[in-house]
């Protein structure tokens, strides 16, 4: 399974959707509506079979960067 997003994209971070929010969940909400640019990513297979991808994104004036999930992102039209 191929990535999602490729490095240099334009992406919007997502709202978290689900309650009660987690610290990471909470600090991630801060962002949201946020564009970035993907800086880099990253696989992870917990399972034979299963494939997820992370994120680093950078965001703001300052290119603060964020490691966000799949999910937790979308392609922006920019």
């Amino acid at each position: 399974m191929a990535s999602k997003y490729e490095i240099g994209q334009k992406v919007i971070i997502r709202p978290v959707s689900e309650q009660p929010l987690t610290k990471r969940e909470s600090d991630i909400e801060s962002y949201a509506g946020q564009i970035g640019e993907v800086s880099n990513y990253y696989w992870i297979s917990p399972r034979t079979g299963k494939v997820f991808y992370i994120y680093t994104v950078r965001i703001g004036v300052d290119y603060k960067e964020v490691v966000l999930y799949e999910d937790e992102i979308e392609a922006c039209m920019v």
